[in-house]
């Protein structure tokens, strides 16, 4: 009995140094390479009508203006260039502001790569484990702009529509590389629920989402606030307390 404890035991220990080291091999390599797809695009095209057709385009970093790139941390994570991956006082705000019991705006952008890139869609405990072990992964593997990059690229940004790329082109007709602050802004607003809230047909909380974006955009220091994403600095040289999201 006690051989066939220590085989099992044994097992459950390779298992899980080859887990651990398939994981990091997979962070590492789309650390340098376009990310192929993700499970949440999987699931779309298995679930959506036969006549609907995936739309995504993997756009490299410099083919992006810095309009979405700034509009999308204004928005969804401003501290990005100096957390390591969780946002401990939007975390804090996020209980407050819930009444203990939905964290609504908590997630970071690098969380958001973490659930979108290796993990399928899907809720529970064990899932935010997995995603809190991804996050720390890519905050030491990864630099912020490439997090930033593969962020904006496969981000659900309408119905079958993934990465700031494909947007770019179903809705305003033109590359990444064109879009206006306006545009940019736009397609960062309908992030909550891409599928619920339209980039061409905006409602009234996307036009209002779409402005206070604007807004933070230019209370950052408009594209210079890219220049945090480069340097590791403890703190920022904006007051954050200004710029409530």
């Amino acid at each position: 009995m006690r051989k066939i404890l220590d085989l099992i035991r044994s097992y459950y220990t390779d298992a899980i140094v080859a887990a651990i080291c398939i994981t990091i091999v997979w962070v590492i390599v789309y650390r340098f390479i376009p990310v192929p797809g993700t499970f949440l695009m999987v699931k779309r095209a298995l679930t959506s009508s036969p006549d609907k057709t995936l739309q995504y385009e993997w756009t490299p970093w410099y083919r992006m203006t810095s309009f979405p790139k700034v509009c999308a941390m204004a928005a969804e994570d401003q501290m990005l260039p100096f957390h390591m991956g969780l946002d401990l006082a939007s975390i804090e705000d996020a209980l407050e502001d819930s009444g203990k019991k939905r964290l609504r705006g908590a997630s970071t952008i690098t969380q958001q790569v973490a659930k979108n890139a290796f993990l399928f869609p899907s809720r529970s405990f064990i899932r935010k484990g997995f995603e809190l072990y991804f996050t720390l992964l890519m905050e030491a593997l990864w630099t912020k702009r490439r997090i930033l990059e593969v962020y904006l690229n496969i981000a659900e940004t309408g119905d079958m529509v993934f990465g700031i790329g494909a947007a770019a082109k179903v809705y305003f007709r033109k590359p990444a590389a064109k879009l206006s602050l306006g545009e940019s802004a736009r397609i960062i607003a309908t992030l909550p629920n891409p599928v619920k809230y339209s980039v061409k047909n905006p409602g009234n909380y996307v036009m209002k989402r779409q402005n206070q974006i604007v807004g933070l955009y230019h209370s950052l220091d408009g594209r210079y606030y890219l220049r945090e994403l480069f340097v590791r600095t403890p703190e920022s040289l904006y007051d954050f307390s200004k710029y409530k999201k």
